[in-house]
């Protein structure tokens, strides 16, 4: 509001209190209507059903969250919310859910999730879709699931990859940087306090998600108070409150390799990370790859989610975009639906095909020796995916050299974002690859 409020300011700010007095709070906090049709350990695959009146004819999208965060992030509130985007356009939308980690799921390392979870919904998407190409989008962590396991399973239905904020160099991470020199001196303590917990516990994944936002939470009381005019503000701050109150633990074992191969030894910026009993190599990674970083990102700024960008030389296509918002902010804030939801929508129509890529030779099973130490989850129809038909493959666009878009915000030099902030950055120069 104005520092003397204009009588429409006073109206609307009267309104919005009332609001939150009666029926506490103005944000439509209804999830997007979804069916279960596929589930395994810690995989629940949910399919969101088409809206009346839109023509459902858009390729399959299959969301992938991050270990710790809710699947909220995707489905933040009516009005912000990137699957209701997406159904509204026409694409069949789907997620994968983790469910709740327990002090029982302490023995899953990222095997599972790179090696089970996610290959498993990609396979039911792909069935479920008519046997369509999946896009696969995934936020934070859940991008670096992705990436995995496209480098790890060359035969899987996949259309594209889609990063958002994912850190692949963890050096470049203001939250990490400082404590990095002590990592080598923790005598172990680390180590057996993440084991006697089975974890990262819920209120711990909370704070440091909190610890994240910086000033924010600070000034967040005052911010509200001088906003209390503007409905979708306020109607923000609930939706993150509530997202933020349904963090999710992380399982022990994940944690460790975690803080192991990724923060102590930064394996993701070289590209490899051992798995099991295999190496994944990250440059051999041959889909159209899309990746995104917020300006404002603490958990992932910039140059840590850039330093994929080199290791993708063998890709069809590699798109780099700066996008205006944080974290969270960048995949589902108020500026996304301008910004990055408009590029999301380039990039789909651009690989939107019923033709599989041409198929690879598969280096070795999938999973074979992480699955034979634990009873196979019980599978649905809906997990056998048909026999994949090699297709002839189409003329790659013009950059296909795996090199990002010079371009200063995108690679679309007729966009003009809305945002203030993404208007400066398209005015400096582009930042030099790491």
């Amino acid at each position: 509001m104005d520092l003397i409020p204009k009588p429409e300011q006073v109206v609307s700010a009267a309104g919005n209190v009332f609001h939150k007095l009666l029926y506490g709070g103005v944000a439509d906090l209804r999830l997007m209507p979804r069916t279960l049709i596929d589930e395994g350990e810690h995989r629940e695959l949910y399919h969101y059903r088409p809206q009346k009146g839109v023509q459902n004819d858009g390729p399959p999208i299959l969301l992938v969250p991050p270990l710790a965060a809710p699947a909220l992030c995707y489905d933040l509130r009516r009005g912000c919310s990137l699957v209701e985007h997406l159904v509204q356009r026409g694409h069949s939308t789907y997620l994968v859910d983790y469910g709740q980690i327990s002090f029982s799921s302490r023995n899953m390392g990222i095997e599972h999730w790179v090696q089970d979870v996610v290959p498993e919904a990609i396979r039911a998407v792909h069935v479920h879709s008519g046997n369509r190409p999946v896009h696969v989008v995934g936020w934070s962590l859940g991008g670096i699931f992705a990436i995995l396991t496209a480098a790890d399973q060359h035969d899987l239905p996949i259309a594209s990859i889609t990063v958002v904020g994912s850190p692949f160099d963890v050096r470049e991470v203001p939250l990490v940087a400082p404590f990095r020199p002590l990592l080598k001196y923790d005598g172990g303590l680390f180590t057996q306090a993440y084991r006697v917990l089975g974890g990262a516990p819920k209120p711990l994944v909370r704070r440091a998600f909190k610890l994240s936002s910086g000033s924010k939470m600070i000034t967040k009381p005052l911010a509200q108070l001088t906003n209390l005019d503007d409905t979708e503000f306020l109607a923000q701050i609930e939706a993150v409150d509530r997202f933020t109150k349904n963090m999710v633990a992380y399982p022990g074992r994940s944690f460790g390799q975690l803080y192991h191969r990724m923060v102590k030894q930064n394996d993701l910026v070289k590209g490899k990370l051992q798995l099991s009993d295999h190496e994944v190599d990250v440059t051999d990674i041959r889909l159209p790859v899309l990746i995104f970083a917020g300006n404002t990102d603490g958990i992932a700024p910039i140059k840590a989610v850039k330093a994929l960008v080199p290791l993708l030389k063998k890709a069809k296509e590699v798109r780099f975009e700066i996008v205006p918002g944080g974290h969270l902010g960048m995949l589902t804030g108020r500026a996304s639906r301008t910004t990055t939801w408009v590029v999301m929508d380039e990039w789909f129509e651009k690989y939107s095909s019923n033709e599989l890529p041409p198929a690879r030779p598969v280096k070795k099973p999938a999973a074979t020796k992480a699955k034979a130490k634990k009873a196979p989850p019980k599978k649905s129809a809906t997990k056998k995916a048909a026999p994949m038909k090699s297709a002839t493959k189409k003329a790659a666009p013009k950059k296909s050299s795996g090199q990002a878009s010079t371009a200063k915000i995108g690679s679309n030099p007729e966009r003009r974002f809305s945002s203030s902030a993404s208007r400066e950055l398209g005015a400096a120069k582009p930042a030099k690859s790491d």
